[in-house]
C-alpha cells in the first residue's frame, strides 16, 4: 500500500477554518440549507410519495439518537464528488483517536480511488501541537468548504450525540461509493445532526431569557 500525506506544517496550502462555534453551527446550517439536494435519479427510482416516505422514516430514526460515527459517515456521503475529486467511485477510509475522557481528539480523512493508493484529504485535531493546528486541515489538493463546516460542528459538540467506546485502539470507518438511497439518508443525517446542535446551542438562552 502507498501512503502519501505531508506534514501540516510544511505545506502552505493546507486550508484551516477559524471560525467561532456559533458562526460555525450557523454556516453550517445555511450549507445544508442551499446545498443538500437529492440526487436527481432519485424521483425516477422511488417516486415522490414513496421518496418523501423514505426521507420521513429516515429521519424519525435518526432524531432517535444520532451516534457520531454515522453522521461523520453521513457527512463524508453528502461530500462524495469533492472527496472523489469527481471520479465516481472509490473508498474512503475516517481514522480517529481519543483522549483519555473518551471524546475524540483527532480524526484523518483517506480518500482512494485507485486500489491500494492512498492519500491524506484532510484531518481535524481538537488541540494544536508543533506539527499541526486545531481545525480543519486539507492536504494534497483536497478542499470541500461543506465537509469542513459540518465536520467542524461534530467534532466541537461531540456530546451532542453518542460517541464510540474507546478501546484504547485507533477507530475506524470505511466508506465505499453511495446508492442514491444512501445518498438520501445521508443528507437527512447531516440535517438533523445539525438541528441536534441548534437546539443545544438554543437550550441555554431560552432558560436565560
Amino acid at each position: 500500500m502507498t501512503i502519501e500525506s505531508n506534514a501540516l506544517k510544511s505545506n502552505p496550502q493546507i486550508l484551516s477554518y477559524g471560525l467561532s462555534k456559533m458562526e460555525r453551527n450557523y454556516a453550517a446550517s445555511d450549507w445544508w440549507r442551499h446545498t443538500l439536494h437529492k440526487p436527481a435519479k432519485v424521483a425516477t427510482i422511488l417516486g415522490p410519495a414513496r421518496e418523501m416516505a423514505y426521507e420521513k422514516e429516515a429521519t424519525m430514526k435518526l432524531n432517535q439518537e444520532q451516534n457520531i460515527e454515522r453522521v461523520l459517515e453521513s457527512a463524508v456521503v453528502v461530500s462524495w464528488a469533492d472527496l472523489m475529486r469527481g471520479t465516481e467511485r472509490g473508498l474512503i477510509h475516517i481514522e480517529y483517536g481519543f483522549f483519555p475522557s473518551g471524546t475524540l481528539n483527532y480524526l484523518e480523512v483517506w480518500a482512494s480511488v485507485t486500489r491500494g493508493y492512498w492519500l491524506l484529504a484532510c484531518s481535524y485535531w481538537m488541540s494544536p501541537s508543533e506539527l499541526h493546528g486545531a481545525g480543519v486541515h486539507f492536504d494534497n489538493g483536497y478542499q470541500s468548504e461543506g465537509f469542513a463546516q459540518v465536520l467542524a460542528i461534530v467534532m466541537q459538540h461531540q456530546k451532542a450525540f453518542a460517541l464510540p467506546p474507546n478501546l484504547g485502539q485507533q477507530g475506524l470507518l470505511q466508506i465505499t461509493t453511495p446508492t442514491e438511497l444512501e445518498s438520501i439518508a445521508a443528507a437527512a443525517s447531516v440535517r438533523s445532526a445539525v438541528d441536534r446542535v441548534n437546539s443545544a446551542l438554543a437550550e441555554p438562552l431560552l432558560a436565560t431569557g
